[in-house]
């Protein structure tokens, strides 16, 4: 907490152009969490640093301008666009009512989004290949700055020249042969995007209440509670999987 603190800190007082962190959530889910737990995490630890920085006596409107993102994309196309959607909306009410933000690029979540390492499969390893290109998509779909798309073979090896073309292509075709990335949010008004994005929105602030409630996300680290919650995350996840409820094609469906 003190490095981070100390890099924005000295960043806010000398550099004014440059952006000092990029708050991740990527690795917190690729550890199995949830797409709620992995919003609230993220934006509880954004949190400890914001309540950090005051205390040194800067405004918040001289840091949040600066703070950056970064998050993962699995599976779920809806849920994970409607999650990106949340996430504006958590921390813009974050950072209006909590802090009282007066710059609206406070209020504003720049991010980076990773299509899920996790969700690849080293069997039918092409099928990847669709699985990247729907993350992408729904990472562009909920708004995101910039983009990572993984490799095909990235559950095998290093990718191949081949594979990491493949995958810049795919980004290249979502932005110059698609249209999405002309409409500002183009999803709004679909009643499952926005019943999923409320859905997702009260769920993520419900758990950021009770780290707040628990004294914070230092507290919850350092005490393994937020590891734990991961934990069984991702063990429910694998057990899904297991058992045949939740369908990975390739892997536990459609076999070759």
């Amino acid at each position: 907490m003190r490095l981070a603190v100390d890099a924005i800190e000295h960043s806010v007082r000398h550099f004014p152009k440059w952006n000092p962190i990029s708050i991740s959530g990527y690795h917190i889910r690729e550890a199995g969490s949830d797409a709620v737990q992995e919003l609230a995490f993220t934006l509880a630890n954004a949190e400890a640093y914001c309540d950090a920085l005051l205390a040194r006596g800067l405004g918040v409107d001289d840091f949040a301008p600066r703070l950056a993102f970064f998050f993962g994309c699995h599976s779920h196309f809806l849920e994970e666009l409607a999650k990106f959607r949340a996430a504006r909306r958590v921390w813009a009410s974050l950072m209006t009512r909590r802090y009282r933000a007066k710059d609206p690029r406070s209020a504003a979540l720049r991010f980076h989004v990773q299509t899920c390492g996790s969700t690849l499969t080293s069997r039918q390893p092409l099928n990847n290949v669709a699985r990247v290109s729907l993350q992408a998509m729904a990472a562009v779909l909920g708004g995101c700055q910039s983009l990572h798309t993984n490799a095909y073979d990235e559950a095998l090896a290093l990718p191949t020249e081949e594979s990491a073309r493949l995958a810049l292509r795919t980004q290249q075709i979502l932005a110059l042969e698609t249209g999405v990335p002309a409409s500002v949010d183009p999803v709004a008004g679909s009643y499952a995007v926005e019943a999923l994005t409320d859905e997702l929105e009260a769920k993520v602030t419900a758990l950021m209440d009770r780290i707040r409630e628990d004294g914070g996300m230092i507290p919850a680290i350092k005490t393994g509670r937020a590891q734990a919650e991961i934990q069984e995350s991702a063990y429910r996840w694998q057990k899904a999987v297991e058992a045949g409820r939740r369908k990975v094609v390739g892997v536990n469906c459609y076999q070759v």
